[in-house]
């Protein structure tokens, strides 16, 4: 199994004392251990008394700063833990203490690291057979229009065999407290970013291994194959781009989109005639808790790429103005802006009118922009912005709210009400093509693309909020789109729901309300559905924080199938893993077969990392 090195990737080096070999010396060695233990007492009662004046305002169930709860921060390793607070998204709050500190709060919290491997020990083999470039599932939304809508022909499964799905195997992410990405499916192989930073090239029967890659920081995006098979492209957590090799995991490019420290790319590229668009979000709200980070100074973008290449054709930022100096904060740190609007998820294509569409996200910092919480309308030839129909104005909030001090917090700041959900561009009946948008406020939009955005209905569905409303999309078929809905609160029984909403009227047609969660005594389960909603014909799939996976029946709501997936399972690699929340990256439908990765800390939810595959008699 081909396994590609890659030279900067962060690690931590830790330094092994070694005893004297000879008796005589035993007296000193009392006299050199004595005083050692008494360091590491007093080493975890600092990481503890760190943790409670620098984290725990965030890491807290209460809040719904989207930041893990500390019984989440156990299950982590004490290595991936001091790489957040030195290199990774925690790297604001991590400035303001020493590196001792630093160790102490990850050896507070982590777990020591465990020597199991990343799962070599189910290697497809040399017998393995080529790849057939058959695409079943490629990338986020299946389509081009972001439908999450599996025709019959690839889905190969209908409604009446649902009753028989059984778990055909599952895949373990070593290490993991999150799942990873979704898979893509091309032909019988499986590409999909794992929980434990690696790429995978998976065979979908069986679930053994042709090769892993590792990016210099880890991946949550779908994986979108070229047109021919030959290349993966994707996006990690520092705002690079890849092109891999679909035969062996080698690199055939990497591009670095945004210089800004925080970048990240959480939505997956779009492939669209030989061009790769590629979202670009950031972390940097997560900076604003350290009241000495000037926030802030990020923008977010939508960067063309030459696909074969990786060279940029353009980059169009979602706000025009450059950040400048506006204020101190009230630790007299120098504020910028405008900032913020990032791009969360994968952009949808228009060909027919020559579009490319994104959604954005709250403003960061003082002042609030038109382009915050809205969809926009790019030329896909040229980047130039089309139109843009903002959604809900002076949303302008950061991580810095929900600290003690809220130094960075800006003045009568919004609810964070991001549209983080791709677009939708469907049908009415009647065949008027409408853009839909789920947005965390819990209403559900339609444009009109032909309009400059024009708002044809809205129709709210919950109540919304920072962890409430639409989180991460929904599904259109036959003139219906299915919204899942969040709603998270502190009351872990609220929240949750399907609906389904006409899409020439926005009249809900029916709703279907989630049961009683029976994991409640685990931190992280909820009612809530955060995670996109995946349609086959007659069938709607949404996965819930906890842990089930249930498929509705699309005519009236009724569950025609229900597993949970918050447990552990035997692996096909050997590596012990269990399920957890499902979120972000929702259902896969492909090859009769269905596919749910399980386990995700982000935004309130159990840990895991696993990939499941089902099939009907799991044969």
């Amino acid at each position: 199994m081909h396994s590609p090195e890659n030279p900067d990737r962060n690690s931590r080096t830790r330094a092994v004392r070694m005893a004297p070999p000879t008796a005589v010396l035993l007296i000193l060695l009392w006299v050199w251990f004595l005083p050692l233990a008494a360091v590491q007492v007093n080493s975890e009662q600092n990481g503890a008394a760190l943790f409670r004046s620098r984290c725990a305002s965030c890491h807290t169930p209460f809040n719904a700063a989207r930041a893990p709860w500390p019984d989440t921060l156990r299950l982590m390793t004490q290595t991936a833990i001091l790489g957040a607070l030195e290199t990774g998204k925690m790297r604001a709050v991590g400035a303001g203490m020493s590196h001792e500190q630093r160790v102490a709060v990850a050896d507070y919290l982590g777990r020591p690291e465990t020597a199991q491997p990343p799962g070599q020990a189910n290697n497809c083999g040399a017998g393995a057979r080529p790849m057939i470039n058959s695409p079943l599932w490629n990338g986020w939304g299946v389509d081009l229009a972001n439908s999450r809508l599996q025709p019959a022909d690839r889905a190969g499964i209908g409604k009446s065999q649902l009753a028989g799905l059984k778990l055909k195997w599952a895949f373990g992410y070593s290490g993991a407290t999150s799942g990873g990405g979704p898979p893509t499916i091309i032909g019988d192989r499986i590409f999909v970013a794992g929980g434990d930073g690696r790429i995978y090239s998976l065979e979908m029967h069986s679930g053994c291994v042709y090769w892993t890659f590792l990016p210099a920081a880890p991946a949550r995006t779908a994986i979108t194959v070229s047109d021919d098979g030959t290349e993966a492209f994707f996006g990690d957590e520092q705002g690079r781009a890849y092109a891999i090799d679909t035969a062996n995991g080698g690199l055939v490019w990497k591009a670095d989109l945004d210089q800004h420290p925080w970048a990240v790319i959480s939505g997956a590229p779009k492939l669209y005639a030989g061009r790769l668009y590629v979202p670009v979000a950031s972390a940097e709200e997560l900076g604003a808790a350290n009241s000495k980070y000037p926030c802030c100074s990020f923008r977010g973008s939508v960067v063309a790429l030459d696909a074969k290449a990786g060279s940029v054709v353009w980059k169009s930022y979602t706000i025009d103005s450059t950040p400048q100096p506006t204020s101190a904060n009230k630790a007299g740190v120098g504020m910028l802006g405008p900032s913020g609007a990032a791009i969360w998820s994968s952009p949808t294509i228009d060909p027919a009118r020559h579009a490319l569409y994104v959604a954005t996200g709250n403003n960061y910092s003082e002042p609030g922009t038109s382009t915050s919480d809205a969809v926009m309308a790019f030329d896909l030839a040229t980047g130039k912005v089309l139109w843009v129909k903002q959604l809900t104005a002076q949303d302008r909030t950061n991580i810095g709210c929900y600290t003690s001090d809220k130094s960075n917090c800006p003045k009568d700041p919004g609810a964070d009400l991001d549209l983080g959900a791709s677009p939708i561009l469907s049908a009415t009946k009647g065949g008027k093509q409408l853009l839909l948008a789920g947005q965390k406020s819990g209403v559900a939009y339609a444009l009109d693309p032909d309009d400059r955005g024009r708002t044809v209905w809205e129709s709210r569905i919950g109540q919304g909020g920072a962890l409430g409303g639409i989180e991460f999309g929904g599904a259109a078929v036959d003139g219906l789109v299915y919204f899942p809905l969040s709603d998270w609160r502190p009351d872990r029984k609220a929240g949750g729901g399907l609906f389904a909403l006409d899409i020439a009227t926005g009249k809900k047609i029916w709703s279907a309300a989630p049961p009683v969660p029976a994991c409640l005594d685990r931190p992280g389960c909820s009612a809530s559905q955060q995670a996109p909603a995946t349609a086959i014909p007659g069938v709607v799939f949404s996965g819930s924080l906890d842990g089930h996976i249930r498929a509705y029946d699309a005519l009236d709501g009724s569950v025609v199938w229900d597993f949970d997936t918050a447990r552990e399972f035997p692996t096909a690699n050997g590596v012990k893993a269990h399920g957890g929340s499902i979120n972000y990256a929702g259902t896969v439908v492909a090859g009769g077969m269905v596919f749910v990765v399980s386990g995700y800390t982000i935004n309130a939810g159990m840990a895991g990392g696993i990939l499941l595959a089902f099939s009907p008699d799991g044969k």
